[in-house]
């Protein structure tokens, strides 16, 4: 919307500033951080007056941990509508809309933001730590990227690259035209990615600081991607409209620091699996319309060690009837072994950080 102001710089130079990406991307992060710190007190107040308080999991099922969290009982969930809210609000301020790709992110956030608040209303509802059937999210995340995909696939202007596999640091596709390959391999990532923030959203202010690190070096590759002269200059693809998206990113990024501001610990709102299921997806489907999806793989890196973790435990116990860790995801197997919950938080958000610096890294490598 503010964008079109560039059109009177004639008549009041200054207004060339929102023709600018670098400006608006900025701008917009402001925008969406102050926007989450104005309704943050209002939702939470909301959020504890219907009391839609976090449901924990029961003692037999966690031991010890549940002495640990006993303190956040009845701490207010659904947060996530926080982040979702006021990224839509900046967004519509300072992203174009009449491109497909900002209209496919939008699309990817909101729809899987109503996933996890059904997901999380059946466990207030219960007051039981399980909500929604995995078999009904796992097929509604289905449709979610297969549409997310497809609509890349049968767009003119993203259609050749999004049927081309690119591995980061090679310049050119390792394969063309293997759209089938691109849809299956978009929506193992869409869900995958969703599923491993969801999974990451256990302690206070984890997945939401590790989501303002993860968000914000996605739009800076959306910049480069978006950019023809900086894109040439790095050997890689130019995606028109890429630059928009990195508005959005970081639109996304100041959301995710201002929820973090009500989120850190002690957390007075936890994001839910409306915020955590919702900026998993987001974040796959920025990566695969820069055609980047192996890059979360590094970029998410603590994301990744958070879902391997569950897998792993899972797989070892059924093979040989012994956990491999003292619980999983491995967030706690560290706070039973002694780790503080701030301790454990900002040593992951540090290695979020070493993950970010060696995803930024690929850029130059060619």
């Amino acid at each position: 919307m503010l964008e079109r102001l560039a059109d009177y710089q004639n008549f009041f130079g200054p207004l060339r500033l929102f023709d600018s990406i670098t400006f608006r991307a900025i701008c917009a992060a402001f925008t969406a951080f102050l926007v989450s710190l104005w309704i943050g007190p209002w939702l939470i107040r909301k959020l504890t007056i219907l009391k839609i308080g976090q449901p924990l999991r029961e003692k037999e099922e966690v031991h010890k941990l549940a002495d640990l969290h006993i303190s956040k009982s009845g701490t207010p969930t659904m947060g996530g509508l926080m982040i979702i809210s006021s990224c839509l609000a900046s967004t519509l301020l300072w992203v174009r809309l009449d491109l497909h790709l900002t209209w496919i992110v939008i699309f990817t956030m909101v729809s899987t933001g109503l996933l996890g608040f059904w997901d999380d209303y059946l466990k207030v509802k219960r007051k039981k730590s399980k909500g929604a059937t995995a078999r009904g999210k796992l097929l509604f995340q289905l449709l979610i990227a297969t549409a997310v995909v497809s609509a890349l696939l049968l767009h003119p202007d993203t259609k050749n690259m999004a049927a081309s596999l690119y591995i980061p640091s090679l310049k050119d596709p390792v394969l063309r035209e293997v759209a089938v390959l691109m849809v299956i391999l978009g929506v193992l990532v869409i869900i995958g990615t969703s599923n491993a923030v969801n999974l990451t959203d256990g302690l206070d202010g984890l997945a939401a600081g590790l989501s303002v690190i993860v968000a914000a070096v996605l739009g800076a590759f959306c910049y480069a991607h978006g950019q023809a002269h900086i894109s040439s200059y790095l050997q890689i693809p130019f995606v028109r409209g890429a630059a928009e998206v990195a508005v959005f990113s970081f639109t996304l990024a100041g959301s995710c620091l201002g929820f973090l501001w009500f989120n850190a610990h002690p957390a007075r709102v936890f994001m839910g699996d409306t915020g955590s299921l919702s900026l998993g997806a987001t974040f796959a489907a920025i990566a695969i319309i820069i055609n980047q999806q192996l890059l979360l793989v590094v970029l998410g890196g603590v994301f990744v060690m958070e879902a391997l973790s569950v897998i792993i435990q899972v797989a070892g116990y059924k093979l040989t009837g012994k956990r491999v860790f003292r619980m999983s995801p491995i967030h706690h197997h560290f706070e039973l072994g002694g780790w503080k919950e701030t301790q454990v938080v900002v040593r992951f958000w540090i290695i979020g950080l070493a993950f970010a610096l060696m995803a930024l890294v690929t850029l130059k490598i060619r």
